[in-house]
Formats: C-alpha cells, sequence, structure tokens
C-alpha cells in the first residue's frame, strides 16, 4: 500500500485525497511508467472504496445514471 491508510483518514483528509489523485489521473495514464500506473490504479481504488464504505447512501445524480445518460442521447435541439 501507498500512503496511509485510507481508513485512518478523517472525512476531510480523505475527500483532500480523493480530489488529488483524481486531479493527476490524466497525467499519470500519459506519462507515467507502469509502475506509477498500477500504484495509482492501487491507490485510487483504495481511496474510492473507503468513500464508498463510508457513504453507502450518498446522493446520485440523475444525469450520471444509465437512464439519465440514455435520455441526454436522445435529446434533439
Amino acid at each position: 500500500m501507498n500512503g496511509v491508510d485510507p481508513g485512518q483518514l478523517d472525512d476531510q483528509q480523505l475527500i483532500k485525497e480523493l480530489e488529488t489523485i483524481h486531479r493527476t489521473r490524466h497525467t499519470t495514464l500519459l506519462h507515467g511508467s507502469d509502475d506509477a500506473l498500477r500504484a495509482h490504479d492501487e491507490r485510487m481504488a483504495e481511496l474510492e472504496a473507503e468513500y464508498l464504505r463510508r457513504h453507502p447512501r450518498r446522493s446520485v445524480a440523475p444525469g450520471r445514471t444509465r437512464t439519465g445518460a440514455r435520455e441526454r442521447g436522445n435529446t434533439t435541439s
């Protein structure tokens, strides 16, 4: 594991870690070594799993569901 165990982070620290890892994702994908990408994948999965464990009933925006995406795709302008 890289970094602090996500279960040991308070909510504010967890959100900050998630924001940072999501912000750096694109650059890591495009320019990181295979090892860096693998470590990034593992850490992101750990952080996201902890967030979901803490917030199993998080609000879901209708547009972020399959149905919502289909409705956006069927809209004519």
